[in-house]
């Protein structure tokens, strides 16, 4: 069973920047078989979807609120999938999941995943 692990959460403080970092595990499992997504939920709100990066050919796809600010990509060498935060505001603080549908392509017209990990806690302080 593919199990997802994210890592890099922590604090920053407004216009700041964190990277978060996408594994996977298990035997035989490699995010390099899959599109990825990145999504968060604050609390008391709804997941939103904010990156999605294809399979092969660096294809990626962002929702409103990261496009710009927020950027995501793979390294196949260590099998990860990182999202680059950038200009962290008040509104940013959250829980960070990747989450994978087992597809190769992102889905464009909306967010597909049904395989997620634990999450990693960003939070912006002043």
């Amino acid at each position: 069973q593919v199990q997802l692990v994210e890592s890099g959460g922590g604090e920053a403080q407004p216009g700041g920047s964190l990277r978060l970092s996408c594994v996977a595990s298990g035997p035989g499992t490699s995010l390099d078989f899959y599109a990825v997504t990145w999504f968060r939920q604050a609390p008391g709100k709804e997941a939103e979807g904010l990156a999605c990066i294809d399979r092969e050919g660096g294809g990626t796809f962002y929702g409103d609120s990261a496009r710009g600010r927020f950027t995501i990509s793979r390294d196949t060498a260590v099998n990860k999938v990182y999202l680059q935060l950038t200009g962290l505001t008040v509104d940013d603080p959250a829980i960070y999941y990747c989450a994978t549908d087992f597809g190769r392509k992102c889905d464009r017209t909306g967010w597909s995943y049904d395989t997620w990990g634990q999450g990693t806690q960003v939070t912006v302080i002043s």
